[in-house]
């Protein structure tokens, strides 16, 4: 057995969007990797992506929340940056060719947060009154509980979003609560959502580190920040998604919990107009994690949720 010490980089690079959420989030991450690995260096490169870019059209229009991260794995294969950080809902089922989820830290606030000036919750709003949001996933869900409210599209970072609040464009706005206990706007959260009025979207609340997966160096550098039972999960979640083809044009959520060791997984596809909102859960040990996806996903695509995906998709 070899007593050689492992040779870790001097630097770490880790590749982030501007935005304050973003840089948050690489911060926080700069921070666990300097406490872990005090005598190397770890420096964030701030890049704006697509996403950030474009903001007059919804996501579902644009190409999905894959724009924001094209551009950090652009750093990341041409060795500009070491890792990048991502809100694990911003990252596509299926990652390029070349490029692998090295830890998944523990997650945060799963749940969405209902934000308002004027009301404490979405069924206090009267007929007509405007919910702001960017999600497919919950517009489905607010339209099939309150078909009363209207609905408008909702883009740019947090702080743009509430400052649309304050200005009176919307009557209230669905953030994830996560980014804004991120950001110590926690204050600004009337209530939170609970998972049976709107179901999380699959890995909200949960950061991932991408690296290249020919850097085999860096897989066991980031192994203290994965954090198992979030790992699995989120790879249930994602499985059950990647099973159904989910994408921003389909109101699809998955939400995973564990508890002694078993996961319990709800699954979720609804008609953007909430018209039809079908869902399915199952439960499996953890080593079960991607079956338990794949078989919840079975489950809805038996009850009719590959035909309203399929349309979706068709009609985009």
């Amino acid at each position: 057995m070899s007593n050689t010490p492992v040779q870790y980089p001097e630097e770490l690079v880790i590749a982030s969007r501007e935005s304050l959420l973003a840089m948050w989030q690489a911060e926080h991450i700069q921070a666990c990797l300097q406490t872990l690995y005090p005598n190397m260096r770890v420096r964030i490169e701030g890049m704006t992506t697509r996403g950030d870019q474009i903001l007059d059209k919804t996501l579902s229009k644009i190409g999905g929340k894959g724009l924001f991260i094209k551009e950090l794995e652009q750093a990341l294969q041409e060795g500009r940056a070491d890792l990048a950080v991502h809100s694990i809902k911003d990252v596509p089922m299926d990652l390029p060719q070349g490029f692998a989820l090295a830890a998944i830290t523990e997650r945060a606030n799963p749940f969405d947060a209902f934000v308002s000036n004027q009301y404490a919750s979405l069924a206090e709003m009267p007929t007509d009154a405007v919910v702001g949001t960017a999600s497919l996933r919950r517009e489905a869900q607010i339209r099939a509980a309150f078909p009363h409210l209207q609905i408008k599209p909702l883009r740019g970072n947090v702080q743009t979003r509430l400052r649309k609040l304050d200005e009176g464009e919307y009557d209230a706005i669905i953030l994830a609560a996560a980014g804004l206990d991120r950001l110590a706007l926690h204050e600004r959260i009337r209530t939170l959502l609970p998972p049976n009025e709107s179901l999380p979207a699959v890995g909200q609340g949960a950061l991932g580190i991408e690296i290249a997966d020919t850097r085999t160096d860096l897989f066991d550098l980031l192994q203290p920040l994965n954090h198992a039972q979030t790992a699995a999960c989120v790879l249930a979640e994602r499985a059950l998604a990647r099973a159904l083809g989910g994408s921003c044009q389909v109101p699809l959520a998955g939400f995973c919990t564990e508890e002694n060791g078993i996961l319990t997984l709800r699954g979720l596809v609804g008609q953007p107009d909430g018209s039809r909102t079908l869902t399915a859960s199952a439960q499996a040990p953890v080593a079960y994690a991607d079956a338990l996806g794949r078989a919840v996903a079975k489950q809805l695509s038996e009850d009719g949720a590959q035909d309203i995906i399929n349309a979706l998709l068709t009609a985009s």
